[in-house]
């Protein structure tokens, strides 16, 4: 049993948070709550995934996750319900994620949080876990990528580790399933005790730090207010406007207070309190990390650092990138060709060949369209997924989204908006999503925007399908290329339009690591899952309706209809109109559909090589599936969805209308 909660930071708190007390927050008998929680990219989601089952993207990029994945796990006769918390680094409130993490923590209650920590880089995890420490929230410690650490030959002292924090730690292996039922096994040990752990001497920091703190915390005490008393005492002095607004004006007192407190703090350093309370986090994480590790003292230069000379160069960085999506798309044209002739070759063979209206219907509708589409399928769209998802598991991809964020900065979007153009590689739908991660509306817009003209791995699949089976894969290429050159010159006039300064990316590079085999398969059948269930049926059905309009002669009057812009403009075959109108379902399925009306012969026979790519132009470019655009109206309204469908169509129809006219002086 699983969900996924798109938990929205502005429904967690109206005015005055109060703390409810944690032995109430059972939703169910005897179900705890345990959320998972920590910086991106140390594993949080391959500890989710191990424990309760649930495939979501365990991708080996920074930031990705954006809302919260919660799933059921049945250990030991206790029902837990899982939470998984965005990747955050701190609690600044600077971000989306962050205000939903900080919100689901303090109003939500967990029973425990597990915070997951990346042993190799343990200075840089603890400053996180001191702010966990800091709201006093029942806490685990997750030691994650332990296998990592030992291969660099860092050592941790438990033991130690544990009695400076007060809290438990466990060794784990995530992606190996290492460690994780223990973790469980002593989340509920520190559930049962139903305490808040305690802030230990060796987590305070300096004493004219302390002092004010302590102030505060007194003047809340005598309160009806019953916060985490020592974070919001930091977050007062820190001037945090959200901790101002929960105050709600109740304690005007109370907030000025903390302006004085923290002026005096300011006095001292000679700089602001918020700068001088997170150099004392930082300072503490550091001698913590110095008390519990032990490090080579020779360290030999690592592959990650050998590769990265190579893979984030600004120029090895891009040759390098094109040289490895050139390769992807030579193997997928190659091999799903010629996994097409196999299948359709097979499908053929069986062929009775009957007469009759019913046969027709049947053989060169449905049984021609389910082989159609199952070619494409297995041989294109599944191993498109599967590479990419060892190319996120083996850490290439941050790499990717690190050199492409000047390009970004080009058309005015964000680095950030290097994830969803990742991600909209494979599918536009959760790429779209990912556009939440921009905090500005004008960036989230033009994201979202040029996700949808992302040639994913549906309109990858008509491209090679077609063009590189039946006119030549340099074409192929060259189609792919030049959608990109068209999608940074629409941005470069967007952002023209509509002028914004973009912060540069701050990200996390992991290191090179083997991909686990289990992460790509599940990643892969989860991403694919989709089109079995839903494309194969809807493009057999297709098919089927698609013939039985052609043997009533009822096809001729849709194909009329639209012949003015296929025929006259576009210069295609008048039944195309008809696949343009699937096209809106699935993109893939106009590719298994134009097999259909092949009935069986080579495409070439009812198409020239012209017409194929005039015909993948238009379906590289037009209105997205109908899945991308339930999504767009979900995130960004009726009129805007609206208009992009209708800038899609026509940028379609105008640019495939050039290219009938410009190519036909070059192809035949």
């Amino acid at each position: 049993m699983h969900s996924e909660v798109n938990y929205s930071a502005n429904q967690a708190s109206d005015g005055v948070v109060t703390a409810t007390s944690r032995q109430n927050n059972k939703t169910n008998n005897n179900e705890l709550t345990i959320a998972l929680a920590g910086n991106a990219n140390v594993g949080k989601s391959a500890i989710f995934n191990q424990l309760t089952g649930l495939v979501q993207e365990t991708g080996n990029w920074a930031g990705k996750t954006v809302s919260l994945k919660e799933g059921t796990l049945l250990h030991h006769g206790s029902r837990i319900r899982m939470v998984d918390l965005p990747g955050i680094y701190s609690f600044s409130t600077y971000s989306p994620e962050e205000l939903i993490s900080r919100d689901y923590i303090l109003i939500k209650h967990p029973d425990v949080v597990i915070n997951v920590v990346d042993a190799t880089s343990l200075e840089r995890n603890l400053y996180f876990t001191l702010q966990l420490k800091e709201m006093g929230v029942p806490l685990v410690v997750s030691l994650n990528l332990t296998d990592v650490a030992k291969k660099k030959h860092i050592e941790i002292d438990l033991t130690k580790l544990s009695r400076i924090l007060d809290s438990p730690v466990i060794e784990t292996t995530a992606v190996k399933g290492i460690g994780v039922h223990e973790l469980i096994d002593e989340a509920l040990k520190v559930a049962e005790r139903k305490i808040e752990t305690s802030v230990s001497n060796d987590l305070k920091y300096g004493p004219e730090i302390e002092q004010r703190i302590s102030e505060i915390s007194n003047a809340l005490a005598g309160t009806s207010l019953t916060f985490p008393q020592r974070w919001f005492s930091i977050k007062l002095l820190e001037g945090d406007n959200k901790a101002n607004t929960d105050l709600n004006g109740q304690f005007p007192e109370i907030i000025q207070l903390s302006r004085k407190l923290s002026a005096e703090i300011a006095g001292i350093h000679g700089e602001d309190c918020t700068t001088v309370i997170a150099s004392e986090r930082y300072a503490l994480a550091a001698k913590i990390a110095e008390n519990v590790s032990i490090y080579p003292k020779e360290v030999k230069r690592s592959l990650t650092n050998k590769l990265d000379n190579i893979s984030l160069h600004p120029i090895a960085g891009y040759v390098l990138l094109f040289a490895t999506m050139l390769a992807i798309l030579l193997f997928i044209s190659f091999f799903g060709g010629w996994l097409t002739r196999v299948i359709t070759g097979f499908f053929e063979s069986i062929n009775p060949h009957t007469p009759g209206l019913f046969s027709n219907i049947f053989w060169n509708g449905a049984v021609t369209g389910f082989a159609a589409s199952l070619s494409i399928a297995v041989g294109f769209i599944l191993p498109f997924y599967v590479i990419l998802g060892v190319l996120s598991d083996c850490g290439y991809l941050p790499r990717v989204a690190f050199i492409m964020d000047r390009p970004c900065h080009l058309i005015g979007l964000h680095g950030q908006a290097t994830m969803p153009l990742m991600l909209a590689l494979g599918c536009n739908v959760p790429a779209c999503l990912a556009c939440r991660i921009l905090e500005n509306r004008r960036d989230r817009l033009l994201a979202t925007f040029i996700s949808t003209m992302v040639p994913c791995s549906a309109r990858t699949s008509v491209v090679l399908g077609l063009v590189g089976a039946f006119v030549g894969w340099q074409w192929a290429i060259g189609l792919l290329v030049f959608q990109f050159v068209l999608i940074f010159a629409v941005g470069r006039v967007l952002n023209r339009l509509s002028p914004s300064t973009s912060p540069g990316i701050i990200m996390e590079i992991p290191e090179y690591r083997i991909p686990a085999l289990r992460t790509v398969v599940s990643q892969a059948w989860n991403r694919f899952k989709g089109f079995v269930t839903l494309g194969i049926p809807l493009i057999t059905v297709g098919s089927a309706v698609i013939q039985s309009l052609s043997a009533f002669n009822l096809l001729i009057y849709i194909t009329r209809g639209l012949s003015p812009l296929t025929v006259t403009w576009l210069g295609l075959p008048a039944f195309t109109g008809v696949l343009l109108i699937f096209g809106i379902l699935r993109k893939e399925a106009t590719l298994a559909l134009l097999i259909t009306l092949a009935g069986g012969a080579s495409i070439v026979s009812i198409m020239s090589p012209l017409q194929m790519v005039v015909f993948t132009i238009v379906i590289m470019l037009y209105i997205p599936c109908i899945s991308t655009i339930a999504v767009l109206v979900k995130e960004t309204g009726f009129k805007i969805t609206a208009a992009m469908v209708f800038a899609e169509i026509v940028l379609a129809l105008l640019v495939g209308g050039i290219a009938y006219r410009v190519l036909g002086l070059v192809i035949h």
